[in-house]
């Protein structure tokens, strides 16, 4: 990455965010390019597309037509029969369900954190197995979660996983565990997390045509800790990407997946 300055020579920070990789390692390999750090906001496994049904561990295990059926069931939020059908496609693999998941998660991973520039401050999306990470995060790439980094004289505090939802997703976690988090982290320059705060316009997704699972907490600490931005993603086609609480400046960095171009940050 290289360091980068203003039109009169001022040196200035320049920070590239991504969030919901979801696979797209090509992208995620250019994704520093010109910046001074990259934020990884989390979710690198791509378990299913719901754009593109024939991409992700799912439809590689049980085919396109069963990926069609999933999420078909899944948008119409009836989630009791998706895992039903689910439940079904897993007992005809017996005992060897976490062991296919896990080596594909592994083989994504791989690639996903050998595309990562130095340096990457990384923190989990909801899909992503967080015990596994230690083993691929190299130098240069650090994990956070519950905790902060200072990137160019700013202090970021980092919030991975997300709450509990009907999908059960691998990383997510209770409401209190999850508060406890975001004051672990207290008042920072910039809040970096993978889920948005509890906010209509940032937790409804226009294609899905769902609310997806906000933070309380997060919008709490928003307003009480009045941090300069609040950075975010897992909302794919959020109803607004970008609205201001009080001072802060709250920003869906977007669907890295899709767009394949990262949100920029420069001070």
């Amino acid at each position: 990455m290289a360091p980068s300055s203003s039109p009169s020579g001022t040196r200035t920070t320049r920070v590239h965010v991504v969030s919901d990789v979801h696979g797209n390692a090509r992208d995620l390999a250019r994704a520093g390019d010109g910046a001074d750090a990259l934020i990884c906001l989390g979710d690198l496994v791509l378990f299913l597309d719901y754009a593109d049904h024939a991409r992700g561990i799912f439809p590689d295990l049980f085919g396109v037509e069963n990926a069609d059926r999933i999420v078909a069931l899944r948008t119409a939020r009836r989630f009791t029969e998706a895992r039903e059908f689910a439940s079904r496609l897993w007992a005809g693999v017996g005992g060897e369900r976490a062991g296919l998941i896990e080596r594909a998660v592994r083989g994504q991973y791989a690639e996903m954190f050998a595309a990562f520039p130095t340096p990457t401050y990384a923190t989990y999306g909801n899909v992503d197995m967080p015990p596994l990470w230690p083993e691929y995060a190299r130098p240069g790439t650090t994990v956070l979660d519950g905790e902060r980094a200072e990137i160019g004289g700013r202090v970021f505090g980092f919030v991975g996983g997300g709450l509990r939802t009907p999908m059960r997703t691998p990383y997510e976690i209770g409401d209190e565990e999850y508060a406890a988090k975001i004051e672990a982290v207290g008042e920072v320059d910039v809040l970096c997390t993978h889920i948005p705060p509890e906010v209509p316009e940032l937790v409804y997704d226009t294609v899905a045509r769902r609310f997806e699972q906000g933070s309380r907490a997060l919008l709490d600490a928003i307003r009480r800790t009045r941090p300069r931005y609040a950075l975010f993603g897992h909302v794919h086609q959020p109803l607004a990407r970008r609205m201001r609480i009080g001072r802060t400046e709250c920003v869906n960095v977007g669907h890295f997946a899709a767009t394949g171009r990262p949100w920029v940050l420069e001070w």
